[in-house]
């Protein structure tokens, strides 16, 4: 059982509740700057139903998303219902980490820039911070091969991203895996602060990512540890927030209820 399957978290009850969290999640990566036009992914297990998902219309930005507007598909990126066209490709990512896990309720990619830009490091995210202790020696990397289309890229997707929360996919972006919609959003919202305050300090460092100040590496791993152990009075990535969450779209985004 991984670490995803222990925890703790509520899951949505039925498909219109799931079909809530997941347009939040959308309208939040679209709030804070992660979004990629038209392009990217959440999808989410529809509860009851293993082998349905519901994921974004093909043409629509992530803020215009809707409660309304996902699309159910199957594991091949079939449309069960819904209005609008499926980017079937675009699933394959997808697809390959919900066939593979069954505790990857919800798959979160994203193209943001500073994450795409840590992708392209050789060293990839470094303990700068304690947003990146989240993933400390917790990150699987996928090394780039071209845009997703081929299916047979599915298994070594899979098999890059193990049992892992994290897959960095190289010179492309970022996937997270959450049990719930608001675990796969956290974990990509600390990954995207982790990214920005390392390339910010590299900057600032006369010797760039060397020049660095890093904690030993036990005290990094102490400190995964209370993340992913739930140390203390720690709780999941999104157990605390995700009521605030809602409250922030309902005073900037009125109708992604709809």
């Amino acid at each position: 059982m991984t670490i995803l399957a222990q925890a703790n978290v509520e899951q949505p009850r039925d498909e219109a509740e799931a079909r809530l969290q997941l347009a939040a999640a959308y309208r939040l990566v679209a709030h804070f700057g992660m979004d990629d036009l038209i392009y990217n992914h959440i999808s989410m297990r529809v509860p009851g139903e293993d082998e349905h998902f519901l994921i974004n219309p093909y043409g629509m930005f992530f803020r215009e998303i809707t409660a309304s507007s996902l699309v159910k598909i199957d594991v091949d990126g079939n449309r069960i219902s819904g209005e609008g066209e499926v980017n079937r490709a675009g699933f394959v990512i997808h697809a390959a980490v919900h066939k593979a896990r069954v505790d990857a309720h919800c798959v979160l990619h994203t193209h943001s820039d500073a994450a795409t830009a840590v992708s392209a490091l050789p060293e990839g995210l470094l303990p700068v911070s304690q947003f990146s202790m989240h993933f400390y020696d917790r990150i699987g990397f996928h090394d780039y091969e071209g845009v997703v289309l081929d299916l047979g890229e599915q298994e070594r997707l899979a098999a890059n991203l193990g049992e892992k929360r994290a897959l960095l996919l190289r010179n492309h972006g970022l996937l997270t895996v959450g049990r719930t919609v608001p675990e796969a959003f956290m974990l990509a919202y600390y990954f995207e602060r982790a990214a920005r305050i390392q390339l910010a300090a590299s900057a600032a460092t006369p010797g760039g990512s060397a020049g660095l100040h890093l904690p030993p590496p036990e005290v990094c791993e102490h400190t995964a540890r209370q993340f992913t152990e739930l140390k203390g009075d720690i709780r999941w990535p999104g157990s605390r927030e995700w009521p605030g969450f809602v409250r922030l779209l309902d005073a900037t985004a009125p109708g992604w209820r709809d």
